[in-house]
């Protein structure tokens, strides 16, 4: 598809909204998707060294008898 000028493709021959509107759902959706898997992740990492430190205090007390 050729477009004359920058107006011509904002438009999108009348069907911006539906175009761009898709377009921000679709990036939107993949944001959000990118935080919650990064807090996710972040989460997990430290409820798994709380898990580890707590073995090795175990551990030491254990031996310590």
């Amino acid at each position: 598809m050729q477009f004359e000028s920058l107006s011509e493709f904002l438009n999108m021959g009348g069907y911006a909204f539906y175009v761009w509107l898709s377009y921000g759902v679709t990036f939107g959706s993949l944001g959000i998707l990118l935080f919650l898997s990064l807090r996710q992740k972040r989460s997990v990492l430290l409820e798994i060294s709380k898990k580890m430190e707590r073995e090795d205090r175990l551990k030491e007390t254990r031996s310590s008898r």
